[in-house]
């Protein structure tokens, strides 16, 4: 699998650049977009919570801590969240051309990933220079990123290409996803600290696995420190399992697939 996606690696790019493009054909501003429509999430939150709310996090008077909290778990949780939307349809979306040309099925995920991860890059990008001229940017423990965000992605990955298999054969199936990514944004201690929730609720973050990948990225960018790699080591098996039933269901039903597109 690996070789062949390896051999296709000029159409995976291609791919790339042409959905880059269509994103933002006869747009004014073009590719300025991707960073705007985060920026206005972001600016909305951080003015309803802290502002308008008065919402603080335990044991920080900086009056940036909010938006730097905020910021650490939104742009995460929007670069999943974008995952497993573009996942979930992304063989309906390129129908016509599995029906046309011959590729490794594996490579539309693939492009995918790395589709959405450009789109991360620049407005993470923003948030760093942000960190830096307020005198907060992490030291070497920003280097811990990459594994966390790797293993975010793998996560996504596996989940999406289950979902976005399942959806070709149940198109109801794409359409319940996006209600479960609004609870499950609102389950996760993004905009709030977990801590103010009441003890008698804690129990339900343990079954979350974007939880601990959250509290990672806090942990970072917030206090300066590394994630706790114990609390991740379930995600990773979970991930790991989610990627080897998405690869054996997506096997079986290749065949199948196109004949329903």
């Amino acid at each position: 699998m690996f070789k062949s996606l390896w051999n296709y690696k000029n159409f995976i790019l291609g791919m790339v650049k042409r959905d880059f493009k269509s994103r933002y054909l006869n747009s004014v501003l073009g590719s300025v977009w991707s960073v705007i429509q985060p920026l206005a999430i972001i600016l909305v939150y951080t003015l309803i919570f802290s502002q308008i709310m008065g919402a603080r996090l335990p044991g920080e008077n900086n009056t940036l801590a909010y938006s730097i909290y905020l910021c650490a778990g939104l742009l995460p949780w929007n670069y999943f969240n974008e995952t497993l939307l573009r996942l979930q349809s992304v063989f309906l979306d390129q129908g016509s051309l599995l029906k046309k040309v011959s590729f490794p099925r594996t490579s539309l995920p693939i492009f995918i990933v790395i589709s959405v991860t450009i789109n991360f890059v620049i407005i993470s990008t923003l948030y760093i220079i942000f960190l830096l001229f307020i005198g907060r940017l992490p030291g070497w423990e920003i280097f811990n990123v990459v594994p966390l965000l790797f293993i975010q992605q793998l996560f996504a990955l596996g989940l999406g290409l289950i979902v976005g298999t399942l959806n070709v054969f149940f198109r109801d199936v794409g359409h319940f996803l996006g209600i479960v990514l609004q609870f499950w944004s609102w389950l996760t201690p993004i905009v709030y600290a977990k801590s103010i929730v009441p003890e008698s609720m804690q129990g339900i973050y343990k079954w979350n696995p974007m939880v601990p990948i959250t509290e990672g990225f806090h942990s970072i960018f917030l206090y300066n420190k590394a994630p706790n790699y114990s609390s991740l080591l379930p995600v990773i098996l979970i991930s790991i399992a989610l990627l080897l039933i998405a690869y054996y269901t997506f096997k079986k039903l290749d065949k199948e697939m196109v004949d329903e597109l």
